[in-house]
């Protein structure tokens, strides 16, 4: 935690008020986001119970599993969940846009400008937590393999193959959310809590309805009251006020309220198998109607509070004004979007459970990557969080007092001006450490060439080494100018990939490979591949 969020808590905690972390809000929020709202039953890893799902707050479709024990309901929930999101992913599929991209000739080795297809928008999908996060991907992992009818006639449940087509993207949204600064599937609780401190941990910060208590307390009412209300307050039935913004649900809900209703619901089926004839069939169809409603109304109203506070969560962040490189991660999301949808219409199989050992390299170093610019960006485009980095000695603000021409000792000189600037921070420079600025958002690197005068003086001179041009004459507006205010950074704005790493061919031994040399075993079944 830097030092700013760690003020910004304790202001939280001295004001009653959640504190701002940011001036800018530095994630992609979709115009129609399709929001997810699950629960899961108690005792059965990943087993759903129902879930909100739709574009709209006012009309939300409810669907609900009244006997989660029961496998045939489970797979027509699931059938269900892929009826309402699919028809929201293909509308995104092919409305599309030609860019140009750079593509090298392996044979000739050549780079070549060509067209080719990017999604205009993608899907964007938001939960209420981290732990809507996960089981997303567990959903994924868990459709993904069925099997349909096409694929094995002798399967005993076979599945519909939209069920399958919808685990593969839940898989890709699940991966994708590991990126940092990716927006395809975003927490509402990690997206408030990048943008406002409260005075509460980093851990009851999960709870949804505590953080929102915080940022958007009652008049008259402190954050940490209205947080506590949140968490513990109870009706007249022991119920709490403010239902778990889930997957998991109240163990005072499930016992008092779920399990006599699904037990009437047990009682009611098997009435109805019992039933001798059509009017006593009649009669039980009736209550096990009745039964089922009892169910939906029940679980509706643990998913309406939590609905209603991931689209307050929206409307909060909205308010902020979109940082400008937060596009540039969009359109890093929408070429992630369209080579998946490029990778199902070409009929390619399903992410496999675990990734060779160079694919899982890829993704770390992509990771790691992502992260480094992610925080880069975030201080270019916020001077809150460059404060942040000015505090921890990456980053210093300074006014430009004196600007000396020279240029380089060559056959050819380029120019290398120095650069006399005074700061009132505490950069870590050292001898010939380089430093950045933005210019026309590009990076302009500097040498450390020393103090001016004594280092108390903070007199920093700064040697430019690019972007002025390839003539002697640096190029209009790239040197600064004397009373010039520059932000100026120790970390690079771009970051650089990491080393290129063996094809899977290439692969050695020790990590697996050459694929071929010995038999692959099929990755054994866990109870994380079933519902």
């Amino acid at each position: 935690m830097s030092l700013i969020a760690t003020l910004a808590r304790l202001e939280a905690v001295e004001s009653g008020r959640a504190q701002p972390l940011a001036t800018v809000r530095h994630r992609h929020l979709s115009e129609h986001p399709l929001v997810l709202v699950p629960l899961t039953t108690a005792g059965e890893a990943g087993a759903p119970l129902g879930a909100l799902v739709g574009t709209d707050q006012e009309e939300p479709r409810l669907m609900v599993v009244a006997q989660p024990r029961d496998r045939e309901l489970r797979f027509a929930f699931l059938a269900e969940l892929a009826d309402a999101v699919l028809p929201h992913l293909d509308t995104y599929a092919d409305d599309i846009e030609l860019v140009e991209q750079n593509q090298t000739d392996p044979e000739t080795g050549r780079r070549t400008k060509v067209e080719a297809e990017l999604c205009a928008d993608a899907p964007q999908l938001v939960v209420p937590g981290r732990a809507g996060i996960d089981f997303v991907r567990l959903l994924g992992r868990s459709m993904r393999f069925r099997r349909t009818a096409e694929q094995d006639p002798d399967t005993p449940y076979p599945a519909p193959p939209r069920v399958p087509l919808l685990g593969r993207w839940l898989t890709h949204y699940g991966e994708r959310a590991r990126v940092p600064g990716s927006s395809l599937l975003l927490a509402a609780t990690d997206l408030l809590g990048r943008h406002w401190a409260t005075g509460q941990s980093s851990l009851e910060d999960q709870h949804l309805g505590a953080l929102l208590a915080w940022i958007d307390a009652a008049e008259g009412q402190s954050g940490a009251e209205a947080a506590l209300r949140a968490e513990l307050a109870r009706d007249d039935r022991g119920q709490l006020v403010c239902p778990p913004a889930g997957p998991a649900t109240d163990p005072a809900f499930d016992n008092r309220l779920l399990a006599p209703a699904v037990e009437r619901y047990d009682k009611a089926r098997q009435a109805l198998g019992a039933a001798e004839d059509g009017a006593a069939a009649d009669t039980r169809l009736g209550e096990l109607t009745l039964a089922e409603r009892e169910i939906r109304r029940l679980v509706l109203s643990q998913l309406r509070p939590t609905w209603d506070a991931v689209w307050r969560s929206l409307e909060l962040l909205r308010e902020l004004p979109e940082g400008r490189r937060a596009a540039d991660r969009w359109t890093r999301d929408r070429w992630s979007f369209t080579a998946h949808r490029d990778r199902v219409r070409a009929g390619e199989p399903p992410q496999p459970r675990r990734d060779d050992a160079v694919t899982a390299a890829r993704k770390l170093a992509s990771r790691e990557t992502a992260q480094a610019q992610l925080d880069a960006q975030e201080a270019l485009d916020d001077p809150l969080v460059m404060a942040g980095r000015r505090l921890a000695g990456e980053a210093f603000l300074g006014e430009v007092t004196e600007v000396v021409m020279a240029w380089s000792e060559s056959k050819r000189p380029s120019p290398r001006p120095l650069v006399t600037v005074r700061t009132d921070d505490r950069p870590h420079l050292g001898e010939r450490v380089k430093v950045y600025r933005s210019l026309d958002g590009k990076p302009q690197s500097a040498e450390f060439a020393g103090f001016a005068g004594s280092p108390s003086d903070g007199l920093l001179v700064l040697r430019l080494t690019d972007r002025m041009g390839r003539a002697k004459e640096p190029a209009e507006g790239t040197v600064p100018r004397k009373g010039d205010r520059i932000a100026w950074t120790l970390f690079e704005h771009d970051q650089r990939g990491g080393p290129k790493l063996p094809d899977p061919e290439e692969t050695p031994w020790t990590h697996g490979g050459p694929p071929g040399t010995a038999a692959e075993n099929a990755d054994p079944v866990t109870s994380e591949d079933i519902l």
